[in-house]
C-alpha cells in the first residue's frame, strides 16, 4: 500500500505535540504496572541513544538539537517518576511486583539483601551525578557560552573580511554566519539546559525520600502493616524506582558533559582519543613505571606485572607501526589518449599571472616568496576601492616564457608583460635622485619611470642617493594592481553583479526588487556598471547607483542612455576624487562655437557612434594635451566639462591621451560647487593645425 504524499511530514509535525501530551498524561493518568515497565525501558533506550550520538559527534554542532532533546528527556523521566510514585504508594503493600518488574528487579539488584547498603550505593550514584558530572558540565557550559558570545563580533568581522577579500563566496559567507549564530545559540541553550540535569538529580533524591516516608506511613496507618514489613516492601520499591530513573539521568549527564567538552575535529570522540593516545612515547614510560611498581615487596604482582606487560606490548606495537614505511601510492589508471578534457582547451580563471621558471621562487611561500601575499593584498585593497570582489588571480609557470619574464592575462588577452631580476632590487628615479647607479637600466612597467636593477647590497646606497628601492615582488604586484585598475570593467561580469545585488538585498530588498531582473535585465545592468568602471567611477556606493538606475529605467532600457541619465546623480562621487569640499573644482571647457559644431555633428550621426571628424578630433586632442600638461606636471586634478550631447564623443576622443581625466557634463556639477576654469579650448579656426 502506498502512503499518500505528505503523510510522513505530517506525522513528523504531529509527533512532538503528541509526545508533550504523553508527558502530561503520565503525570495525571494512572498507568498500569506493565505499561510502566515499557516506559522505563524506553527511557533507558532513549538515554543510551542520546549518549551514542554525543560520543560519535565530530563537533558540538553535529548534535545541535541536544538542549531540546535533554529538556524533553528530563520531562519524560520526571513524568515517569510521578507515575511510578503513584503506583508505589498505592500498590506497594501488595509486594515487589505490584509496581512492575523493572522497579522490583532494579531494587533487588542494588539492595542485594541489605537496605543500608542499597541506600548508600544510591547516595553515591546521586553524588557522582550531581556533584561531579552535572556540576562540571554546567561550569563548562557557562564558560563556553561566555567565550562564544565574546568571540561572536570577531568571527563576524573575519567572515566579512574574507568575503571582501574574495576568499569566500557570498553563499559561503551566509553559511558561515548561520553556523556562527547557531553555535552561539547552542552554547547559550546548553548553559540553561545544564540546570535541567542538576534539578533532575535533586528531584530524584527528594522523590526517594517521599517514597520511603510516604510508603512507611501508608503501610503502617492505612494497611495495618508492621513497621518492618512496610520498610521491606516500600524501601525496595522506592530504591528500585529511584535507581531506574537515575541510570538514564546519569547517561544523559555523561552525554551533556561529552558534548560541552568536545573540541571540533574530523574524528569522533573515540577516534580523537585514540589518535592522541596512540604513541609509543606515552606507553613506554607507563610500562616501565608499572614494572618497577610490580617488583616492590608487598604489591599484588599478579595484577601489576601483567598490566606492565600489556603496556609494554602496546608501546612495542605502536613503535613498529610508526616506523613502518607508508604504503606506496596507487598507480593512476592510464589516461585515454583519445579523449580531450575541457580543461585542456580553456582555463576558466578570469585573471592569470604567467611566470617564467626563474620567477618560481617569488611565489613559493615555503621558501619565503612574497608574491602570493602581495597578490592577496592587491585583491583585498582593489575590492574595497572598486566596490566588488575582484576575481582570484591564478599564478602558473609557463615554459614558453623567458626565465625572468611575467605576463598578466585578463579574459584570455595579454594586458601586461615585463621582466624582473628575482635576486636584485629595482631603484626608481622619481625625479629626486642624484648620481648614477651601477646596474641594468630599464623602465618601470607601472609608471614609466627610469629605473635600474641593482644588487641587493647596493640598496642602502641607492636609497641615500634619492632612489626609491623596491623588491621584485613589489614590482610585479604594483604592475598587477595598475593593470587591474585599468581593466576593472573586464573584471565585472554577471556573477559579480549578482553578488552585488545579493549583498544589497540584505539591506534594501525593495530597491533590488524594483531594479532587477525587471525592469532591468542582468545583462543590461552589467553593461551599465561596466560603463561606470570604464570612466573610473567605482561601485562602492552601489545602493546610490542602483537607486539612480531604477529611476532611469522608467524612461529607457538602453544601457548607454541609462548611463548618461544616472551620471548627474553620481556627480558628487566623481567630484570628491578631484577636490575637497571647500576647494573649487578645476575644469577645462570648450569654446561655445566649437561645442555647437560638435553638437551638430553628433546629432546628425544616425549611427549614434559619437565619433568626431578625424582631423578636427586630432586638433582638439592636441589642444587638450597642451593645456593639460602644466596641470598634470603640478599634480593638480581637473575635469573636462562639456555639453551633455557631446560628452560621450569627447570622452572617446581623450581617453587615450588623458585616461585619468574625467569628462563630465554641466549637469553633473552641483549648483553649489565652486568652479575654477583653468583652460578654454578655442574655436575650430584657433586650434593648432
Amino acid at each position: 500500500m502506498t502512503l499518500p504524499a505528505g503523510f510522513a511530514p505530517a506525522m513528523r509535525s504531529f509527533s512532538l505535540p503528541g509526545a508533550i501530551l504523553l508527558l502530561v498524561a503520565l503525570m495525571v493518568v494512572p498507568i498500569p504496572a506493565f505499561l510502566l515497565d515499557v516506559f522505563f525501558i524506553m527511557n533507558i533506550m532513549i538515554s543510551l541513544a542520546v549518549l551514542m550520538v554525543a560520543l560519535n559527534a565530530q563537533k558540538p554542532l553535529d548534535f545541535s538539537a541536544f538542549p531540546s532533546v535533554l529538556l524533553f528527556a528530563t520531562l519524560f523521566r520526571l513524568g515517569l517518576n510521578v507515575a511510578s510514585t503513584r503506583v508505589v504508594l498505592v500498590n506497594g503493600h501488595e509486594g515487589g511486583a505490584a509496581a512492575g518488574h523493572v522497579i522490583e528487579a532494579f531494587g533487588n539488584f542494588l539492595i542485594g539483601g541489605d537496605y543500608v547498603v542499597g541506600l548508600l550505593v544510591f547516595s553515591i550514584l546521586i553524588i557522582i551525578n550531581m556533584i561531579v558530572v552535572t556540576k562540571g558540565a554546567g561550569r563548562v557550559s557557562e564558560v563556553s557560552a561566555r567565550f562564544t558570545l565574546d568571540a561572536l563580533p570577531g568571527k563576524q568581522m573575519a567572515i566579512d573580511a574574507d568575503l571582501n577579500a574574495g576568499l569566500i563566496t557570498p553563499d559561503d559567507a551566509r553559511a558561515r554566519r548561520a553556523e556562527v549564530s547557531t553555535e552561539a545559540d547552542f552554547y547559550g541553550a546548553m548553559d540553561g539546559s545544564s540546570k535541567f540535569v542538576k534539578g533532575d538529580a535533586i528531584a530524584g533524591l527528594l522523590i526517594l525520600a517521599i517514597n520511603i516516608v510516604g510508603g512507611l506511613i501508608l503501610g503502617v496507618v492505612s494497611h495495618q502493616m508492621a513497621v518492618g514489613d512496610a520498610a521491606q516492601a516500600y524501601i525496595l520499591l522506592a530504591i528500585g524506582d529511584a535507581l531506574v530513573a537515575q541510570v538514564p539521568a546519569l547517561l544523559l549527564s555523561i552525554a551533556a558533559a561529552a558534548i560541552v567538552t568536545r573540541v571540533n575535529s574530523k574524528h569522533d570522540l573515540a577516534g580523537q582519543i585514540g589518535s592522541q593516545f596512540g604513541s609509543h612515547k606515552t606507553w613506554t614510560p607507563v610500562a616501565v613505571i608499572l614494572a618497577l611498581l610490580g617488583v616492590v615487596p608487598g604489591m599484588p604482582h599478579f595484577v601489576i606485572l601483567p598490566a606492565a606487560a600489556a603496556a609494554g606490548f602496546a608501546a612495542w606495537k605502536m613503535r613498529a607501526h610508526a616506523n613502518r614505511p607508508p604504503p606506496p601510492e596507487p598507480m593512476p589508471e592510464p589516461a585515454d589518449l583519445s579523449k580531450i578534457g575541457w580543461d585542456e582547451v580553456t582555463d576558466n580563471m578570469q585573471v592569470m599571472l604567467d611566470i617564467g621558471y626563474g620567477l618560481v621562487p617569488l611565489v613559493d611561500e615555503r621558501r619565503g616568496g612574497p608574491l602570493m601575499g602581495r597578490i592577496t593584498g592587491v585583491r583585498r585593497q582593489l575590492s574595497k576601492d572598486l566596490g566588488f570582489v575582484v576575481p582570484q588571480v591564478r599564478v602558473r609557470d609557463d615554459i614558453n616564457l623567458a626565465p625572468f619574464t611575467y605576463r598578466i592575462v585578463i579574459g584570455g588577452v595579454v594586458v601586461g608583460e615585463d621582466t624582473v631580476a628575482p635576486d636584485e632590487m629595482l631603484a626608481l628615479d622619481t625625479g629626486q635622485a642624484v648620481g648614477k647607479l651601477h646596474g641594468k637600466p630599464v623602465r618601470d612597467p607601472t609608471f614609466g619611470l627610469d629605473a635600474v636593477w641593482i644588487a641587493s647590497g647596493d640598496a642602502d646606497a641607492a636609497t641615500g642617493a634619492g632612489y626609491l628601492v623596491v623588491d621584485p615582488g613589489t614590482v610585479v604586484a604594483t604592475h598587477l594592481n595598475h593593470v587591474l585598475i585599468q581593466n576593472a570593467a573586464d573584471l565585472l561580469g554577471p556573477d559579480e553583479v549578482q553578488a552585488l545585488l545579493d549583498g544589497l538585498k540584505e539591506r534594501a530588498a525593495s530597491l533590488v526588487a524594483s531594479l532587477c531582473p525587471q525592469p532591468v535585465p542582468l545583462t543590461t545592468l552589467t553593461t551599465v556598471l561596466r560603463g561606470l568602471l570604464l570612466e573610473n567611477i567605482p561601485l562602492k556606493e552601489f545602493r546610490r547607483i542602483a537607486a539612480a538606475i531604477a529611476v532611469a529605467a522608467q524612461k529607457t532600457l538602453d544601457a548607454e542612455e541609462i548611463l548618461e541619465l544616472i551620471r548627474p546623480d553620481l556627480g558628487p562621487l566623481i567630484i570628491q576624487r578631484l577636490c575637497g569640499v571647500r576647494e573649487p573644482l578645476r575644469v577645462m571647457t570648450l569654446e561655445g562655437q566649437l561645442e555647437a559644431l560638435l553638437g551638430q555633428a553628433v546629432r546628425s550621426d544616425p549611427s549614434r557612434r559619437h565619433t568626431i571628424e578625424p582631423d578636427l578630433g586630432r586638433r582638439i586632442a592636441d589642444a587638450l594635451q597642451h593645456a593639460a600638461g602644466p596641470l598634470i606636471a603640478e599634480a593638480k586634478p581637473f575635469a573636462l566639462v562639456v555639453q551633455p550631447a557631446i560628452r560621450v564623443a569627447i570622452r572617446k576622443l581623450v581617453k587615450s591621451i588623458l585616461p585619468d581625466t574625467p569628462v563630465m557634463s554641466f549637469f553633473e556639477v552641483p549648483e553649489d560647487k565652486a568652479v575654477e576654469v583653468v583652460a578654454v579650448i578655442g574655436a575650430p579656426e584657433a586650434l593648432p593645425a
